[in-house]
């Protein structure tokens, strides 16, 4: 019984168990008084030890006066010839925030002491509960992984079409809110001579090209995808005039016209841009704004190719 006490006739404590002992610390429990040390509250208060030892054979409660001051359970036995009375004390329902605030473990009680076995269950259910966390981790970690490749684009890592019209949707709400955007329609010029010539592994490697050209001019914030072939479009928030939409599409244009090695061989391509700008529609909407990107990359196109016309809806700029 290591939560154990022997009391004398008198009232003195003549022994305790080690893991009592070992919850007092520093206070020693030997030699004093068992009701200067514990204050017995249930069935009934106790002050004098002939009615401690009318409290035979009943379980009773009883606490530390002093620190710690936690709530004990105890049978209190009579021992033979007036030699006093054995008292095992428990912490019952509260064993698991004993333990822990004593660091005890099983070897600190009885092998039968219920303690054990809630201690042991509680383990068993940390131990289950962080197996569910973990494996609730990997799962959440999957998932993410397995949206993100159901959103990207295998050959370039840019957004995939399935992106691309979720977050047109999203700019196109943002714009009805007073959040301009616009869109940019991309289509390569040339790529199919670098196809036909040099094979597939060249056209891949003048996507990848492309992708990383397109990634250094837009914005992380924004969105750059490729929805297919050689077409790429581009969405590109707060865009506040016309100037700043040549400028971008310059720059994107001037970075795809620079050669592009492979395997000694220099590939030659360029792109045509057709954009349009939000603040152009009354209520810009995913089709309209998809619309007047693709008319003016029409117009791109037909006028001589590697330019960037800006549709404006009732007119449009082009940017030769």
């Amino acid at each position: 019984m290591p939560m154990h006490v022997v009391v004398s006739c008198d009232g003195q404590i003549m022994s305790v168990g080690p893991t009592l002992q070992r919850v007092c610390g520093a206070l020693t429990l030997v030699g004093r008084q068992f009701l200067e040390v514990f204050e017995v509250t249930r069935p009934e208060r106790a002050s004098t030890m002939r009615a401690l030892l009318k409290l035979a054979d009943r379980k009773i409660v009883l606490r530390f006066r002093a620190r710690p001051s936690r709530q004990l359970r105890g049978h209190l036995v009579c021992l033979a010839r007036g030699e006093g009375a054995l008292v095992n004390l428990s912490f019952g329902i509260n064993a698991v925030d004993a333990a822990r605030d004593h660091g005890l473990n099983h070897s600190d009680f009885a092998p039968t002491d219920l303690t054990v076995e809630m201690l042991y269950l509680t383990e068993v259910k940390s131990a289950v509960m962080d197996e569910l966390k973990s494996l609730n981790h990997r799962l959440q970690s999957a998932r993410r992984a397995a949206e993100a490749q159901a959103m990207t684009d295998a050959l370039t890592g840019l957004a995939n079409r399935r992106a691309f019209d979720a977050a047109l949707d999203r700019a196109v709400a943002s714009a009805a809110r007073g959040a301009p955007f616009s869109l940019f329609h991309l289509d390569l010029d040339r790529f199919k001579q670098v196809n036909d010539t040099l094979g597939h592994a060249a056209g891949d490697r003048v996507l990848a090209e492309v992708a990383r050209v397109l990634r250094a001019q837009i914005r992380q914030s924004d969105m750059v995808a490729r929805i297919g072939g050689d077409e790429f479009m581009a969405i590109v928030t707060g865009a506040g005039d016309l100037e700043s939409l040549r400028r971008i599409s310059h720059r994107i244009i001037a970075g795809i016209e620079r050669p592009i090695d492979y395997d000694g061989t220099l590939c030659r391509i360029s792109c045509s841009i057709g954009v349009a700008w939000s603040v152009a529609y009354d209520s810009p909407t995913a089709r309209t704004m998809t619309e007047g990107a693709d008319a003016a990359l029409y117009q791109s196109k037909n006028g001589g190719r590697g330019r960037a016309t800006i549709h404006r809806h009732d007119a449009t700029d082009a940017a030769p």
